[in-house]
Order: structure tokens, then sequence, then C-alpha cells
């Protein structure tokens, strides 16, 4: 039995395959690039197989490898499920679990919501990372993506955590220098704050009206990758800014920005997002309940629509 390959060796073999790399592979798992190497090694002497091709740029995946890929994702797959199943049976979520969100809202919301969960589960091991980018939760490993915008993939499982939408505003001085908007076409000819978030179209601002939905296209001197930059330069009256109201709603409360055009608004709720395999798995289902459950209790007025005539208030964060 001394030829079999260890499990956590497994999954270092995975982590190099898809890192593409044994330096961003000891990265992600806060080791040294040695142990990672010296781990595949031992993996390969187990095996007595090649499983990666070894340049001084770059690593690659052998054919070999593909095929003990496929194996050590089912084998983990099926452990990872037979956990899953005795956390059940003990109503006790342990091990591992991969988050993922976008930067502005996984700074300020999922953080703080993920830190009252490892108090409560202390036996849950959460990695909790930031891009502003559409994972490919398979191929990147991901367990759990919480994003904001209602364009999810079918092939995807999403349970609904919160109501949101987005809304345009600006800062007072703004206004006062460039007038205030009176229908959608205005912005055409007007600074507004592009960003280019996630998979949202770039420079294109899709919005819901009484009249309907229409796209516009908005262009302006400051773009940005990043949330929070474009939310300070809306409050440094740099431009019309299209944001969430989880983020924005405080700023209008106190005057520090104005909501514009306030007929029109764009979807865009917040999901738990998860693969289909993890359907049945006791911790996503636990983390899942206790994040609606968290951002009812911190956020129970994120989902109500500044302009009643527009959506009914809700408030009991329903799937």
């Amino acid at each position: 039995m001394n030829n079999l390959p260890l499990l956590n060796d497994l999954r270092v073999f995975m982590l190099v395959a898809r890192r593409a790399g044994f330096a961003a592979a000891a990265e992600e798992l806060g080791v040294s690039p040695a142990f990672v190497s010296k781990r595949v090694a031992l993996l390969e002497q187990t095996l007595n197989v090649v499983l990666l091709h070894r340049t001084t740029r770059r690593v690659t995946i052998t054919e070999e490898g593909e095929r003990i890929y496929e194996w050590a994702q089912r084998i983990l797959q099926d452990v990872d499920q037979m956990m899953d199943e005795l956390s059940d049976v003990r109503q006790i979520p342990q091990g591992t679990l991969r988050i993922i969100s976008s930067f502005g809202f996984g700074r300020r919301v999922v953080a703080p919501a993920l830190s009252a969960l490892a108090r409560q589960y202390p036996q849950l091991e959460l990695r909790f990372d930031v891009e502003d980018r559409l994972v490919d939760l398979v191929n990147e490993g991901v367990d759990l993506d919480i994003r904001i915008g209602d364009d999810i993939a079918p092939n995807l499982i999403a349970r609904k955590l919160a109501n949101n939408h987005r809304i345009l505003c600006a800062s007072p001085d703004f206004v006062a220098r460039h007038g205030m908007p009176k229908q959608l076409s205005d912005l055409a000819a007007l600074p507004c704050l592009v960003i280019k978030e996630r998979d949202h179209p770039f420079g294109v601002w899709q919005l819901h009206s009484k009249e309907g939905v229409r796209s516009i296209k908005v262009t302006g001197a400051l773009s940005s990758n990043h949330g929070e930059i474009v939310h300070q330069w809306c409050l440094d009256g740099q431009g019309i800014a299209l944001r969430s109201w989880w983020d924005v709603s405080d700023n209008i409360a106190s005057g520090h920005l104005v909501h514009i055009l306030p007929d029109c608004y764009q979807p865009a709720n917040i999901w738990a997002v998860y693969v289909s395999r993890l359907a049945t798995s006791a911790k996503i289902r636990t983390t899942v309940e206790f994040l609606r459950s968290y951002f009812q209790a911190h956020y129970p007025q994120q989902c109500v629509v500044a302009t009643s005539n527009l959506l009914p208030v809700e408030t009991d964060f329903s799937s």
C-alpha cells in the first residue's frame, strides 16, 4: 500500500496544473516553490509517470498528467462529498471552502460576513479572493462565487442572497456645473465614469425605466476597472457613475451624491453561484444560508428601491 498517492499531493499537482507554475501554486498554498516541486516529484515517483513538462518559463501538463488530473479530480470530489455528508450528519460543516467576489463588494460586504461565518463555524477553512473578472469556477477550483448581476450561465447553480440594483448618481457640484440630465439621451453629452468590472460591457449602460429597457453608450475622460476608484471620482465631481445601491445609498442619504434620473435603474441582484456537483454540499448549503441571514440582519435596506413607482419594496431576501 506504500505506492498509493497521498491525497494532498494530488491536490498540489492539480493546483500546479491549473496555475501553470510552481511559484503561483506555492503562493496560493502559502508554502515555498521548493516544497511544491518536491510534492509533485514524489507523486510522479509514486505513480511512475511524468506529470508535468518543466521549462524555465512555464509548466505544462503531459498527456499522462491530463489523465491523472481527471482521475484526481473525481477522487478528490468523492472525498470532499464524503466529508460533506459526514458534516451533514454531525451538523457541523467543516473542510476547505474557496470563495471569490469582486474587489469593492468583497472587501466591504463579503469579507465581514465571512469573518462572522468563521466565528460560528470554526471547523471551516475559508480562502477568500477578490477578482474583478469572470472566474471559471470549475477550471480555477473555486467553490463559491458571491457576485453582483443577474447574467449567470445556465450550467451554474445560483441562489439569490439579496435584491440590489444600480442607479445613476453624481455629486452636487457636478450637477451645479453641468446641469441635471432630464432624459437618458442626455448622458451621451455628459462626462461619465466608465468602469470595466467583471463581465459587464465597457461603456454601455443598459437601464430599465417605465418606458422599457435601453442601452446607452457613455464616454468620459476617466475610466477604471475598480469600482471604489470610480466611486471616489464621483464624489470628487468628475462625472456621472452607475453604482450599486448598496455602495452609494449612504452618500445619497447624506447629500454627498445626488440620485440622477431616479426613474432609471439596472437590476443587479446579489447571488451565491456554484457548480452543480456542489449542489448537495453541506458546507456550501450552510454558507449560503448563513450569508442570506447575515445580509438580512446587517443590510435590511439594501433592497429597498429609492423610487417606489419602479419596483415593490422587498426585504425578505427570498430566493
